[in-house]
């Protein structure tokens, strides 16, 4: 076979091994998206619907978004300021945890790391509906301590309070996501060359000084995936926030973009305008993905 040929041979056949994973991810992915974006271009609602009749509005729905003073005090304050507490949050206790696990020996931190992984595995629905039995006004465990302790005289419902709320859901993500980054974190302690530890020591640097000198250091790329990773998932909370009590859309001061993109979509019948919202969101995390490829990258390039 001419040069030439097995040139061209070998930069196709990436493509013909990848082309049955583009086309299912075409099917899956790329098409439901561009349905949203054109519903998002239309003021589609139930009339729309059972005329199939198409009513175009072009970029109407991005104006009334971008316009809503909904979204700038109450939507992208939730979203944002939720996902900096929860990534900060879960990176933090999610590396405490590995740092206590490092400290076990192997049998102990295998029955611990088994154990802490059920709460990853937890399906959100059941974890989001045990912190609303935890925190219920009524029947929740807290209510009664904090009576109990004579800090509190009367059952408070938390959920009413935007701040009380976004505190619950806070404690349910970070529940339900430090195990991964646990686990994560632990895979790069482990790794970690005890020599230079032991050096550290002996040169009198303490066990602060060691983390963020040493350890914190050789485990950047680590900590930049579980960071960039954390910040995609958190920014598209959904079910621990519609799950609570008002989430849903009757507290409107607790709406996230998600949730509102739901709520004017199957509560208002408004799909336009949700899907509007949905293509903001998707945007938003798209820049998030970039910036996760391009640091995956550029590590490896390292």
């Amino acid at each position: 076979m001419p040069r030439l040929s097995r040139a061209r041979a070998a930069s196709v056949r990436p493509w013909l091994l990848l082309a049955p994973a583009l086309a299912v991810l075409a099917v899956l992915m790329l098409w439901p998206l561009v349905r949203v974006f054109l519903f998002s271009l239309q003021d589609y609602g139930l009339r729309e619907i059972t005329t199939g009749e198409p009513n175009w509005i072009g970029l109407g729905n991005y104006a009334e978004v971008l316009a809503s003073p909904e979204l700038w005090t109450v939507v992208l304050p939730n979203t944002v300021g939720f996902a900096v507490l929860s990534v900060a949050g879960t990176v933090a206790f999610g590396t405490g945890v590995a740092v206590l696990l490092a400290s076990l020996g192997t049998f102990w931190r295998t029955v611990t790391s088994s154990a802490i992984m059920a709460a990853w595995a937890m399906p959100a629905v059941t974890g989001t509906y045990v912190w609303v039995w935890i925190f219920d006004a009524d029947r929740g465990v807290f209510n009664d301590v904090l009576m109990g302790l004579g800090l509190l005289d009367d059952p408070t419902n938390w959920f009413t309070d935007r701040w009380s709320f976004y505190a619950i859901v806070l404690l349910n993500v970070i529940h339900h996501g430090f195990p991964f980054v646990a686990i994560t974190v632990l895979a790069g302690l482990l790794g970690v060359p005890k020599e230079m530890l032991e050096a550290a020591e002996m040169d009198g640097a303490g066990s602060f000084r060691r983390f963020f000198s040493i350890i914190v250091p050789q485990l950047r790329q680590v900590f930049a995936v579980v960071i960039i990773l954390s910040t995609i998932w958190d920014f598209k909370v959904f079910a621990q926030v519609y799950l609570m009590p008002g989430g849903a859309g009757s507290n409107r001061s607790v709406l996230n973009l998600g949730v509102w993109s739901y709520v004017e979509s199957f509560g208002q019948n408004r799909y336009g305008f949700g899907s509007a919202i949905a293509v903001l969101l998707t945007l938003l995390l798209l820049v998030v993905t970039v910036v996760y490829v391009r640091t995956v990258l550029a590590e490896e390039e390292r």
